[in-house]
């Protein structure tokens, strides 16, 4: 009976084993045949199970990469008593590693009374292949202390850890005890040493290693070199090792192709001219059509922004998989002004993709929701966000941080949150994301205290992430937070980086520290437009005119060609400097010698040009001619020329204008309103103030906030609620009687007096908390009123301090009476 249960036993392993259905072995063994024994025949029928049998039934689990029937059988050796050999030892021990259970695979292994290098070696590439680096050293460097003879695949194992973890000293290491234990560098061994110098970033040693084992190589070799050369951007000496490969007479494989078309795609000098040839190269070699150096070439092709003749390469193709169909969409939308008939084009690829059968990747839905941000579709990326979690996609970080975008871009900062917040890996990329969705909607806020919770993970953020919150501290006039993040900047060494120095001099300049803003700026490398550009903004916009100008000059010395940003301080710096003739001169230059078309920020300036030299009529002209007359900052500026020059008859007609364009715009009422109530027409005013009222549009309250020790205070109009309202109100009080006796007085309006504006009480604060050498800044979401100027003028006169005041539009910089606006904002 036993006899003939072992036949069925034999054939059903054979049968069963061919075609890997490990469960049917299983039960087959442990159940069927069992329940068909007599207790007489049991023992009889295990003393036929031996080593040949129990590893077909462990490989078996092996194939189906499930342990449990393998543990039976372990369970069933250890009932029986039976002794298995090292080589089924080794066998269950591979199981486990497989199955994913390291810790039962360590288990195991220590409980081996005997081990051979495959013991060894196994556990090792085991460990190597669940990515627990860590335990294959300690695992390696007990099989040396034990005086195994480790293999030349140990030694391969060890050197591809050092390659994944970036380990260049213990693949030195490696290196000298191939060598000394007589192991040799054979092509094998020399091609896993090269691969983990290229990817360690020694490529240099990597040529060293290869140059000595020339010419025993094989393709892999060749390719190893290749791209290790293009990792480290090294494209001439790729080119050198192309040549010589096809000097030695080896016959390029599609690998080899592949990699030198990637390289291809970083679109260096002769980057087109190589791919092409290479393309004329793969067709000859019947290459073109191959599924790797197709891609490649599709890539390459879409990279350097030729889309035709990717558009042909792939309509030529008979296959087509889910790769070549993410480099046309990519390519498709790839570079800063993308057109809409690509974007078109991408959608449509993407919709015959999935026509095709085929599951769209990671990639494919990441690239998909950054084409509906540049195609502004809401729904079609909430379509695009319903896909993404019918196949599963939802907690991709790389679809998490697209999806975050897409909703900050949209200003739905509650969605984008909640995409945050349930990645299933926040790593820098989301965090930056989420970081820079906030900044971009205002909230600099939340911002901060997000970077805050993302140094507290132990993530160390980029230079990206830092530059933003930068900003932001500059947005909120938050030097002292901007000065720490300055530390820290300095502390991990991201202050090399000119994105940081940049927003660095942003947020001093923005902040109202211009002096700090200007040392940051003669310590930085200049030779990026940018921090020309943004040094000369900040400039001009504290109206430091000349200065500005001065700076320009020096760019233009330097070799450094303006953009429009540029041209935008310049413009901004001859309008609040009341350089009229100077300003419509580099209005011209910029269009005639740069080739920049002006937009209606530069337009703006003009407008604000002509009405500081009282032109009105000009710049009512200039706004109908210059194609933004559709634009109502052109408007605004126009109206309050109008404001300061007191012409009734065009700012009525411009106020009117302004109000079709903004009819819900508080601030086009308040500028007639206050033009009505300067020429002392109350009538005219009230209607103003009537019409306000039943259109139910209300006036944004004036804020002022400062920044004194690590806290930032904010103030409204009349505001009584801070901490210290009597000192601050009997500061303000000793201050009006001392102002008062150099002539001011006291402006009052209907129903209220101008005396407690918020700037007013937050100078106040900054006064009596601040250090008598410390200036006084104070940031204020509106315009400055006249009262507000002139009181600031005196004070600044009278407490011999400086005072810093930000508004919307510029800075104005009151030292001993005087402001740096020239009274004219």
């Amino acid at each position: 009976m036993a006899h003939m249960i072992m036949c069925r036993l034999n054939s059903n392993v054979q049968a069963v084993g061919s075609a890997g259905k490990a469960v049917t072995i299983k039960f087959i063994l442990i159940v069927h045949m069992f329940r068909q024994l007599k207790p007489t025949n049991v023992q009889s029928f295990s003393n036929l199970l031996d080593d040949v049998v129990y590893t077909k039934l462990v490989q078996s689990s092996i194939q189906s990469g499930c342990s449990v029937h393998a543990k039976l059988v372990q369970s069933h050796m250890v009932k029986t008593g039976y002794n298995p050999t090292l080589f089924l030892q080794n066998t269950l021990l591979n199981m486990y590693l497989k199955c994913n259970e390291p810790d039962l695979a360590l288990q195991l292994f220590d409980e081996m009374p005997q081990r051979n290098i495959v013991s060894w070696n196994s556990l090792i590439s085991g460990y190597t292949r669940l990515g627990r680096y860590i335990n294959a050293k300690e695992v390696f460097c007990e099989a040396r202390i034990s005086n195994f003879e480790v293999s030349k695949f140990t030694y391969a194992s060890m050197l591809s850890i050092c390659a994944q973890t970036d380990d260049l000293k213990l693949g030195k290491v490696l290196h000298g005890l191939i060598i000394s234990s007589g192991v040799g560098l054979d092509t094998f061994m020399s091609n896993q040493v090269i691969a983990m110098y290229s990817k360690c970033g020694r490529v240099d040693q990597a040529r060293l290693v290869f140059d000595q084992c020339y010419p025993h190589f094989d393709d892999v070799s060749w390719n190893t070199m290749i791209s290790g050369y293009v990792k480290a951007g090294l494209y001439n000496e790729m080119l050198h090792v192309f040549v010589k490969m096809h000097q030695s007479g080896t016959r390029f494989s599609s690998y080899v192709l592949g990699s030198v078309l990637n390289a291809c795609c970083m679109n260096f000098g002769w980057s087109l001219v190589l791919g092409k040839s290479l393309h004329s190269c793969s067709v000859k070699l019947g290459w073109d059509l191959d599924v790797i150096v197709a891609t490649a070439l599709l890539d390459m092709y879409a990279k350097v922004g030729d889309l035709n003749d990717a558009m042909l390469i792939f309509s030529l193709l008979d296959y087509k998989n889910v790769v070549m169909y993410n480099a046309m969409i990519a390519g498709m939308l790839r570079g800063e002004n993308v057109k809409d008939e690509f974007v078109k084009r991408s959608l449509t690829l993407f919709n015959e993709m999935q026509r095709c059968g085929l599951r769209p990747s990671e990639f494919t839905f990441s690239t998909m929701i950054k084409a509906c941000i540049v195609c502004k579709d809401l729904e079609y990326g909430k379509q695009i966000h319903a896909r993404v979690c019918k196949n599963d996609f939802q907690f991709d970080e790389y679809i998490g941080s697209a999806l975050v975008e897409f909703y900050t871009f949209w200003g739905s900062m509650k969605d984008a949150l909640t995409i945050f917040n349930s990645s299933s890996k926040l790593d820098i990329v989301i965090w930056t994301s989420m970081i820079v969705g906030y900044a971009q909607n205002g909230e600099y806020e939340r911002a901060l205290v997000l970077f805050c919770e993302l140094l507290s993970t132990g993530l160390k953020p980029d230079e990206f992430t830092v530059s933003t919150v930068l900003s932001s501290c500059g947005n909120l006039g938050g030097v002292r937070c901007g000065e720490q993040i300055q530390g820290y900047s300095i502390k991990t060494g991201i202050i090399k980086s000119s994105v940081v120095l940049n927003s660095l001099i942003y947020m001093y300049a923005k902040s109202g520290d211009i002096d700090s803003a200007n040392w940051i700026f003669e310590i930085a490398d200049k030779s990026d437009v940018v921090t020309w550009s943004v040094m000369i903004c900040s400039t001009a916009h504290h109206g430091c005119a000349n200065e500005a100008l001065i700076i320009f000059d020096l760019m233009i010395d330097n070799g450094i060609a303006p953009n429009d940003v540029a041209f935008l301080g310049v413009l901004t710096a001859c309008s609040h400097g009341g350089l009229v003739e100077e300003g419509l001169r580099y209005y011209e230059t910029m269009q005639r010698n740069y080739g920049i078309a002006p937009s209606e920020k530069h337009c703006a300036c003009i407008v604000d040009l002509f009405g500081r030299a009282g032109r009105l009529s000009d710049a009512e002209t200039f706004i109908t001619d210059s194609g933004y007359s559709h634009a109502p900052v052109l408007w605004r500026s126009l109206l309050s020329s109008c404001r300061i020059h007191k012409n009734m008859e065009i700012g009525k007609r411009v106020a009117e204008r302004l109000i079709d364009l903004e009819p819900n715009a508080s601030s086009s009422y308040v500028l007639l309103y206050n033009i009505y109530n300067d020429a002392k027409m109350e009538t005219q005013a009230n209607e103003i103030r009537d019409l306000m009222t039943d259109r139910r549009i209300k006036k944004e309250p004036g804020l002022s906030w400062i920044e004194v020790g690590n806290r930032v205070h904010s103030f409204l109009v009349g505001d009584k609620s801070h901490p210290c309202s009597e000192r601050i109100y009997a500061k303000l009080d000793d201050m009006m009687r001392e102002i008062k006796k150099l002539g001011y007085v006291e402006k009052k309006r209907i129903g209220s007096t101008v005396n407690h504006h918020s700037e007013k009480l937050a100078v106040s604060l900054g006064l009596i908390s601040l250090p008598e050498s410390a200036p006084v800044r104070v940031m204020k979401n509106l315009r400055v009123c006249e009262d507000c100027h002139l009181v600031m003028k005196l004070i600044s006169k009278v407490e011999k301090r400086e005072i810093v005041l930000r508004d919307p539009i510029r800075f104005h910089r009151f030292r001993d009476g005087i402001c740096s606006c020239g009274d004219y904002w």
